[in-house]
C-alpha cells in the first residue's frame, strides 16, 4: 500500500516544497530559461519547466497558455537593465566598459536563452519574440552607444561627423558574426582590440 501511495505521488513535490503566488511564478520563469540554455528551444517542454520549478503542469498552464507566452514572460524577466552607460572621461573607456557589459549579457544564461530562440524556432514563432527583442535589447543598447558617443563629442575626441547610423551598426555588428558565425566568446582582449582597432580610429577626430 505504501509503495501504490508513492508511485501516485511521483512527480508532485511534497506539499513542503510547494511553491505559490510570486514565488512559484519566479520558479518556472528560472526554470524555463534554464532549460533553454541546456536543451534548446526545441528541447524545452512544459513538462520539463514544471519538473525544474518543482510544481505541477497545469501550474504552469494557467499562468502561461503556451510555450512561446512562458518563453517571452521568462527573457523579459531576465534580460539585464541597460539603462545607463557611465562617464569614464574618454571614449575608449567609456565604449570598452560598455561592451564588456554587453558581452557579459550575451553570454549570460539569460542571453544564450534568447540565442536558442533566435537560432531555434520558427519564423511564426519568432515574431512573438521581437518585442521583447527590440525594446530589451536593441533599443537600450544602441541608446546607450549614442549616448556615449555623443557624449564624446561634446568632449571633443569623437569627431561630430561620426555620430551616424550606421556608426552605431558597427559594434553590434560585429559582435554578432563573430559570436554566431565565429563561435567567440569575446575575451575582454578582443574587446579592447575591437575598440583600438576599429572604433576609436573611427570616431577620433582626423589630424590635419
Amino acid at each position: 500500500m505504501a509503495t501504490s501511495r508513492s508511485t501516485a505521488a511521483a512527480g508532485t513535490p511534497p506539499a513542503s516544497l510547494r511553491r505559490r503566488g510570486a514565488v512559484l511564478e519566479r520558479a518556472i520563469l528560472e526554470s524555463a530559461l534554464e532549460q533553454l540554455s541546456t536543451v534548446g528551444w526545441s528541447g524545452l517542454t512544459m513538462e520539463r519547466v514544471a519538473a525544474g520549478a518543482q510544481t505541477g503542469k497545469a501550474a504552469v498552464y494557467r499562468r502561461w497558455p503556451s510555450k512561446q507566452d512562458l518563453v517571452a514572460d521568462a527573457l523579459e524577466a531576465g534580460l539585464p537593465v541597460l539603462d545607463q552607460a557611465a562617464d569614464h572621461g574618454g571614449i575608449r573607456e567609456d565604449l570598452l566598459q560598455l561592451c564588456l557589459r554587453v558581452r557579459d549579457a550575451m553570454f549570460s544564461p539569460t542571453g544564450i536563452a534568447l540565442r536558442s530562440v533566435l537560432h531555434e524556432c520558427d519564423t511564426a514563432s519568432a515574431h512573438r519574440f521581437q518585442g521583447v527583442i527590440f525594446t530589451r535589447v536593441v533599443e537600450p543598447s544602441t541608446r546607450l552607444l549614442q549616448d556615449v558617443v555623443r557624449r564624446g563629442v561634446m568632449r571633443g575626441d569623437v569627431r561630430p561627423d561620426a555620430a551616424g547610423d550606421l556608426v552605431f551598426d558597427v559594434i553590434p555588428g560585429l559582435m554578432m558574426y563573430r559570436s554566431k558565425v565565429c563561435g567567440s566568446e569575446w575575451p575582454d582582449q578582443d574587446i579592447a582590440d575591437m575598440i583600438d582597432q576599429v572604433m576609436v580610429p573611427l570616431l577620433s577626430p582626423r589630424n590635419g
